[in-house]
């Protein structure tokens, strides 16, 4: 199946206009014809069926013919928030994969240690939208804007909160903590791991310091860890 995105699209939509770039593949790539169905999402756990009527490779016409309910296919709720890697590719990376596995919210936290303090999240919103597509996922996870780590942790939140450190204190393993069905929060530090004030701060807002592991990861590996494990715990 191949599956396209636009989240305008809803419960009455009759028709829909793909812009040039859409047409274009549609057209000339994927070669559809008159009355071919094309498959939509809304990223907002919809599926829509939709019958070409007018075929151009600039602007490609198709009409909703179906809708289809597609439930997540996880009863968690998994939210990551993570420091900006310096390297960009790895965000994507990360962004990418964790889309893919099933994750709900993603926000890039600015930390004391952080190597890149400005996040470009029209770029990373692409990425998660493709990363939605290609693995046929019909719900998009929510990206939202970078905020900084003081202000992020002062938030009140929903479930279980965590945050993922490298010190040498008491920590719980994040697979001995949690429980199938949950609403989670984990907080993946930088390179150079969140500073000591920034741990006590979580601590004094009751998030749950855990451990991934015995070996020391990079950023984007250790968001990935989280995500995965999260997974496996709701298999």
């Amino acid at each position: 199946m191949q599956l396209f995105y636009n989240n305008e699209i809803h419960a009455k939509t009759e028709q829909i206009i793909f812009n040039k770039e859409e047409s274009k593949h549609i057209v000339r790539v994927l070669r559809k014809k008159e009355n071919d169905i094309l498959y939509i999402t809304n990223g907002k756990g919809f599926l829509f069926n939709a019958q070409i009527t007018i075929v151009n490779d600039k602007k490609c016409v198709a009409k909703i013919v179906a809708i289809q309910e597609k439930k997540k296919p996880w009863n968690y709720y998994l939210h990551i928030a993570i420091a900006p890697t310096k390297n960009n590719n790895r965000l994507e990376w990360f962004l990418e994969k964790a889309t893919e596995i099933g994750i709900d919210e993603i926000t890039p936290i600015i930390c004391q240690n952080s190597e890149r303090r400005t996040v470009k999240t029209d770029r990373l919103d692409k990425i998660v939208q493709s990363a939605m597509k290609q693995s046929l996922k019909f719900t998009l996870p929510k990206l939202n804007e970078p905020i900084k780590y003081n202000d992020f942790i002062k938030q009140e939140f929903n479930g279980k909160v965590c945050i993922a450190h490298c010190e040498n204190s008491e920590k719980s393993l994040l697979k001995k903590i949690i429980k199938p069905n949950e609403v989670i929060t984990i907080l993946i530090g930088p390179e150079g791991d969140f500073s000591i004030p920034e741990i006590q701060l979580a601590s004094e807002n009751k998030f749950i310091p855990i451990s991934l592991g015995d070996s020391r990861l990079r950023t984007e590996t250790a968001g990935l860890v989280a995500v995965q494990n999260i997974s496996f715990i709701n298999q």
